[in-house]
């Protein structure tokens, strides 16, 4: 976390500083990892890992404290048949629904995540977004995920993103912070590694992809530089940040595939709730259904897993 206020001149020479992204190597690579196999005697803890980093989530407009702490059951035991699957990383929901989460996790181990700061546009003026910051931390958040504005970033107004950043990670206290960079709407890879270094410079414990309310949400050549941000971000200064996937993410086989390239970019230290997660609803579903089939040899469909 930068321990001093930057200037924009100071912010624009950091940003544009960062070497460029070979877009055709980026994209070659992801593909690549993409590709390999996980080996059958690997597949089930890879499973049971994926599982334990899903923020698992809902952000509609119809969702009710009912839905939420039906939500919060299925994160604290995924699979009632199977009482060895384990809890999910945290359950994300709106502000004014935080206090339902609370208290249906509460004591259970699996974090109460609220998406922040006027999402998922993230246009409204600084007290607004931390007003909002403190209702979802006041009614029991121990995450915020929040969201850039990606107009000022584009317009190359580096400052301005960077003092929201700095404000609200020091409004969250012990809370960690996910920082939503909006991937999609950044245009190039470089754009990307610039948001993810201002936001790790500005104090993010997490950058994360999308809102899920974008397309292209998460992509494997996406995620790839957000990797190679954070690990030589963390070669830099010290300061291990974590990666969240979100968005499109919805098969076993996508979440075996980003656990791939996590370890082979930024390396085995990133498979771990603390440091790569997965936004999703109906990821946590598929990789139920597979850890089944993986378990009985006998395909396990939809109509065995509570869906949520």
């Amino acid at each position: 976390m930068s321990t001093e206020t930057r200037g924009q001149a100071e912010l624009r020479a950091l940003l544009r500083g960062l070497p460029g992204v070979d877009r055709v190597g980026a994209e070659a690579r992801a593909a690549r990892l993409a590709a390999r196999s996980v080996k059958a005697a690997a597949k089930a803890r890879a499973v049971d890992l994926a599982i334990s980093m899903v923020d698992l989530t809902t952000l509609e407009g119809a969702d009710t404290p009912g839905r939420v702490r039906a939500l919060c059951a299925k994160a604290l035991r995924p699979d009632p048949g199977q009482p060895d699957v384990p809890s999910v990383a945290a359950v994300c929901v709106y502000p004014d629904l935080v206090g339902a989460a609370a208290d249906a996790l509460a004591g259970g181990g699996v974090g109460v995540a609220s998406v922040a700061t006027a999402f998922p546009a993230g246009r409204a003026p600084l007290a607004a977004k931390l007003a909002d910051v403190g209702a979802a931390l006041a009614a029991g958040a121990t995450e915020i995920d929040m969201v850039i504005d990606r107009g000022a970033f584009l317009a190359g107004d580096y400052l301005k993103v960077h003092e929201e950043i700095r404000a609200v990670r020091a409004a969250c206290g012990a809370a960690h912070l996910k920082v939503i960079l909006e991937t999609g709407e950044l245009g190039t890879y470089d754009d990307v590694r610039r948001a993810a270094w201002l936001a790790m410079d500005a104090g993010a414990d997490f950058v994360k992809t999308s809102t899920g309310k974008v397309a292209p949400a998460a992509t494997p050549p996406v995620v790839l530089v957000l990797l190679e941000a954070v690990r030589d971000y963390r070669a830099a200064t010290g300061r291990a940040v974590g990666v969240k996937a979100a968005g499109g993410i919805r098969t076993t086989k996508d979440a075996l595939r980003y656990l791939v390239l996590a370890a082979e970019t930024a390396g085995r230290d990133w498979l771990t709730p603390d440091r790569f997660r997965f936004g999703a609803s109906a990821l946590l579903n598929d990789l139920l259904m597979q850890r089944r089939t993986l378990a009985t040899g006998v395909y396990s469909g939809p109509d065995r897993v509570a869906q949520d």
